[in-house]
């Protein structure tokens, strides 16, 4: 909760960790606090849970929210927890946020509500109902059209940031890097943007970005935070070295969507004995025999990258 009042020092990399079942399907709550150490080990700046990475849709906001109390109790405070709170029910994304807050969040991240398609003025009410009843915890919109079937206009993240001082960011899962400038030429340069594309986290920061959300954290976490600080130096060799980390990462990057995000990455965190286990939810599956040869190649070119690297 210590971030939450400035929301500005919620930068770098954001984790944003899977959700971790038993073999017969219940959240294993044991693998996930070893999860949240291994990040905190590791160096990430802020963790997030509930994203698209984390399985929501598959599971009952109970579920969500004891998943979140266990997250809170692993981070203590030394780093801001961003967990996801949205659903496509608008009493659902209440009922997660009240729970966030009272938890101790730094911040929610809110998904677009999906499958309902809504227009820009209904994105607007949805957030501006969620800002007005959360004034005190600073909300961050998720938008990931790949998922959703919905854009947020930047016209309409202006109007949200300018109507509630708590909504302070965007969180951008879009290929279009256009709309990542245009959403802080809208707003501002003080508008926090995360990147969760992860061949566009370090280009954001180019713009003036906040840092990243990358699902690639949960196999390289180092290497992700990492690269940020060295961005961050802002000296020609660490900069440069900040560009080869971001190549280096590129056949970690690919093993993440061999098959549907999370499972090649859960399978890989079995297979290190991070996790007692890769299954996922349906409608996911865990990887094919023909994911699986293709996660094992990529998984040996980027495997310098999985243990900790040095400074």
């Amino acid at each position: 909760m210590k971030f939450r009042s400035d929301p500005s020092t919620i930068r770098g990399s954001i984790a944003p960790v899977v959700t971790p079942f038993t073999a017969e399907g219940a959240v294993d709550h044991d693998s996930l606090a070893g999860l949240i150490r291994f990040q905190l080990e590791s160096g990430s700046h802020g963790i997030s849970l509930g994203g698209s990475t984390g399985e929501p849709s598959a599971q009952s906001v109970a579920e969500r929210i004891a998943a979140m109390r266990t997250a809170v109790g692993v981070i203590d405070d030394r780093v801001p927890f961003l967990p996801g709170t949205g659903s496509h029910k608008l009493d659902e994304t209440l009922e997660l946020t009240a729970a966030a807050q009272e938890l101790g969040a730094d911040a929610a991240l809110v998904i677009t509500p999906y499958y309902a398609r809504p227009t820009q003025e209904a994105l607007y009410q949805w957030y501006a109902t969620v800002a007005r009843e959360f004034p005190d915890l600073p909300i961050v919109a998720y938008n990931v059209p790949s998922r959703t079937a919905v854009d947020i206009d930047p016209e309409t993240v202006r109007r949200l940031f300018t109507d509630f001082e708590n909504f302070v960011g965007v969180k951008e899962t879009t290929k279009d890097f256009e709309h990542f400038s245009r959403v802080l030429y809208a707003c501002g340069r003080s508008l926090l943007v995360w990147s969760g594309i992860e061949l566009l986290c370090l280009p954001l920061l180019a713009l003036g970005g906040a840092g990243f959300v990358s699902a690639v954290a949960n196999l390289a976490p180092t290497a992700v935070a990492r690269m940020y600080e060295l961005w961050e130096a802002g000296d020609p060799e660490s900069m440069d070295a900040a560009r080869d980390l971001h190549y280096r990462l590129h056949p970690l990057v690919d093993l993440l969507f061999v098959e549907t995000n999370p499972a090649p990455a859960k399978w890989v965190l079995a297979q290190q004995g991070r996790i007692a286990s890769p299954h996922v939810r349906p409608p996911l599956t865990t990887p094919t025999e023909a994911g699986l040869t293709k996660i094992r190649g990529l998984l040996a070119e980027g495997a310098d990258l999985t243990a900790p690297i040095g400074a």
